[in-house]
């Protein structure tokens, strides 16, 4: 049984029983608050609903997107029987600590998503509860109870934004059953929310606001909600929608999976609710959400699934499947169904994501510039990589949200082929060897830095893409650990250098290159060329290159001196550790690490390997590494010529490297390189700063002078 939208009869009889009420108020008003009760109703698109149905209902979540997205889901009618007959007498329920003193996840706010709940069966049509007597009185009571002992919460948000939220689309819903007195306490839960802050806090308390508008029937608090809301669809603020499609919230910070997607589904819900009225969004508003959609969330998500670094903090159960459908529900309201431009892209979205067949046709590679995040689709794979630097905040702890994630922007990487290469593994994750990051290695407890401080202590960090193959760099200073990190990606590999890997700590120093559910055998190819199946540890140590393939991909790492550890094992840990309001229950499962060793106190260390996504044994042993030519690879200068004559740099001082063909290329200007050959015989170039310090790049290629302009052109980051 699906809540489909209230039905027109029973709209008219609602509108009726206020009528005399507000006859002589503003039609606008009518309207506005039709939309919203119908869109409360509203499942959306049919193919989402399947999708939704099928996933288990999660009822721990405190993150608020999953709490709307399970609102979506169809009640069952034993959930709602259960309620009516364990509801006490006082309105409360026995399994609910309604004692809870937790800042995330909070367990009394689940008697508000209970009364919502029954709301919602109890003002639909097609639910065998509507109207009845004792779902009624069941809300009666439930409320009665909340607008008595008024529980408040450690944290702000739930009492001025998550309670309010909740409770305020269940009273529009319930309205013309509230008494005079239900209705004056509901108007008082709904005053907790003033208008204020900034980014997507702010379209929450302004949507409050608006709700406690419609309930006093004020015309002049509707429109000034409406435009407070709508004043946060622009770019280039410090906290909202990026020059580049991403999302920031707690300074600059890329939220996309935590704000930014309460951000987009809000948008999307309150286009609908003004659809047709005076206070409807403006097609350039339309249009700045659909590029959000477009240009940002469409790259990071993958069969369904939103990348890890995308999440921010909240590394909960499920999230990359919860947050992805969350998103594509987004994007099929947006617009309230009237717009074709937006409707192309949510069916873009939902085709590459949500077919029985999917398919990507997002195929390229962007880096999002303000976020030093970088993502690379392929027709088969996707992979990621998050970073930080002195301009951008690579992650943050809060509420007991991210407990582990010390280092989870200090290059992290992510290869992606089925989507399902790390779902739900983060209890089992060692987060000082996440993949692509280096870091020490020790038993001691993971660094916490509350709030929104953990920075990377360096500006030559950033990426350089022309728009289906590119470079991304950075230099890592943080933690008394410091060194050069770079990322090439192309058509059908990621090559992965470093340089220059110093510490001033006598830990041991490693770089991951993978850490991952076991999906498949880890093999290792021996020196007489078959391949071995590994087990338990395995180390190769002071040999000048290995392979292994593990599950559609493979992994070549070479140099001159090189220690590498394999690792199959079976592990076991708390989902409490990394996100502290799940409770204390172990969860077990088998993973397969690879790690470079630098060795302890390391100076001058580095190291080259290859990802080859959707590769098998037979490519991954035959794929001849010498067709890639490191030409430099230390702390000031990373060059690579690959296959096809490209040569891909990045260098932070002025510097003079010879191609292949003899040309001599003199860099004046320190940034990332693209400089490829033409069919006349000259070559082109591309040129970004990563630090920002540099408005244009003059090269010297051959006898030809090249003056260039950052590609991102963007001067005020």
């Amino acid at each position: 049984m699906h809540l489909h939208k209230i039905t027109s009869g029973i709209l008219l009889l609602f509108l009726v029983v206020i009528s005399g009420r507000i006859s002589a108020q503003d039609s606008d008003l009518i309207r506005t608050k039709k939309n919203f009760i119908q869109l409360l109703g509203n499942t959306g698109q049919e193919q989402l609903n399947a999708v939704l149905e099928k996933l288990p209902r999660e009822e721990s979540a405190s993150d608020q997107m999953v709490v709307e997205l399970f609102q979506r889901q169809s009640s069952q009618a034993a959930s709602i029987q259960k309620y009516i007959s364990e509801q006490t007498e006082n309105g409360t329920w026995p399994d609910i600590n309604y004692q809870d003193q937790k800042r995330s996840g909070w367990e009394p706010r689940v008697h508000t998503e209970r009364i919502l709940e029954l709301t919602k069966q109890y003002t639909s049509p097609e639910s065998p509860y509507y109207h009845s007597d004792k779902v009624e009185a069941c809300i009666h009571k439930a409320l009665h109870y909340w607008f008595t002992a008024k529980p408040v919460c450690p944290n702000w948000w739930y009492n001025q934004i998550g309670v309010p939220k909740t409770l305020g689309n269940a009273f529009l819903l319930f309205e013309p059953q509230l008494t005079a007195e239900e209705r004056q306490s509901a108007i008082q839960v709904m005053e907790n929310a003033r208008f204020g802050m900034t980014g997507q806090n702010k379209v929450w308390l302004a949507g409050n606001v608006l709700v406690r508008a419609l309930l006093q029937e004020d015309k002049e608090l509707v429109r000034q909600a409406r435009d407070t809301i709508v004043s946060e669809i622009v770019t280039g603020q410090t906290e909202g929608i990026q020059p580049d499609w991403s999302f920031h919230q707690h300074g600059t910070q890329q939220q996309f999976g935590n704000y930014g997607l309460a951000f987009l589904a809000s948008m999307s819900f309150y286009s609908g609710v003004f659809a047709g009225t005076s206070m409807a969004f403006s097609d350039e508003q339309l249009e700045i959400l659909r590029q959000l959609i477009d240009k940002g969330y469409r790259w990071i998500l993958w069969k369904g699934q939103m990348d890890i670094s995308a999440l921010g903090r909240q590394f909960f159960r499920e999230g990359q499947t919860h947050k992805g459908l969350s998103t594509a529900f987004a994007a099929t309201e947006l617009g309230g169904g009237m717009s074709e431009s937006c409707n192309n892209t949510a069916r873009a979205l939902c085709n590459e994501n949500f077919q029985l067949h999917s398919r990507n046709d997002l195929i390229g590679n962007k880096h999002f510039f303000c976020s030093n995040y970088t993502v690379h689709r392929r027709p088969t794979w996707m992979a990621t990589v998050k970073m930080a630097s002195n301009r951008v905040i690579g992650t943050e702890t809060l509420n007991g949200d991210n407990m582990k994630g010390f280092y989870s922007a200090d290059g992290a990487t992510y290869v992606y082929t089925d989507g399902h290469e790390y779902l739900d593994i983060f209890p089992l994750w060692d987060w000082r060897k996440l993949p692509g990051v280096t870091a020490f290695e020790s038993d001691a407890p993971i660094p916490v830095v509350k709030g929104n401080r953990p920075r990377n202590n360096a500006d030559f960090v950033g990426g350089l893409s022309d728009g289906q193959q590119g470079m991304t760099v950075m230099d890592l200073n943080r933690a008394g650990l410091q060194g050069r990190k770079a990322w090439i990606f192309t058509d059908n590999y990621i090559l992965c250098l470093g340089a220059g890997i110093e510490a001033d700590s006598t830990l041991a120093v490693t770089t991951a290159i993978e850490q991952c559910y076991k999906r498949d055998n880890l093999y290792f190819l021996n020196p007489d060329g078959n391949w071995q199946v590994l087990t338990g540890s395995n180390t190769q140590n002071q040999t000048s290159e290995v392979r292994y393939f593990h599950h559609h991909t493979g992994y070549i790492a070479w140099n001159e001196k090189l220690n590498v550890t394999a690792t199959t094992e079976k592990r076991t840990g708390q989902w409490h550790d990394i996100m502290q309001m799940y409770p204390r229950e172990n969860v077990s499962g088998e993973v397969i690490q690879l790690c470079l060793n630098h060795g302890t106190a390391p100076k001058n260390a580095s190291y080259q390997y290859l990802i080859l996504p959707d590769s098998d044994r037979r490519q991954t042993a035959l794929f001849d590494r010498h067709s890639i030519r490191v030409l430099h690879n230390d702390r000031s200068l990373q060059a690579v010529v690959l296959e096809n004559g490209t040569c891909w740099m990045a260098t932070s001082r002025p510097a003079t490297l010879k191609l292949p063909d003899e040309t001599i290329v003199e860099v004046l200007t320190p940034g990332i390189y693209k400089i490829a050959p033409s069919k006349n015989g000259n070559y082109t170039a591309l040129w970004t700063s990563p630090s920002r310090q540099h408005p244009q790049a003059e090269l010297h290629i051959g006898k030809k002078q090249l003056i260039l302009t950052d590609t991102y052109q963007i001067s005020n980051l």
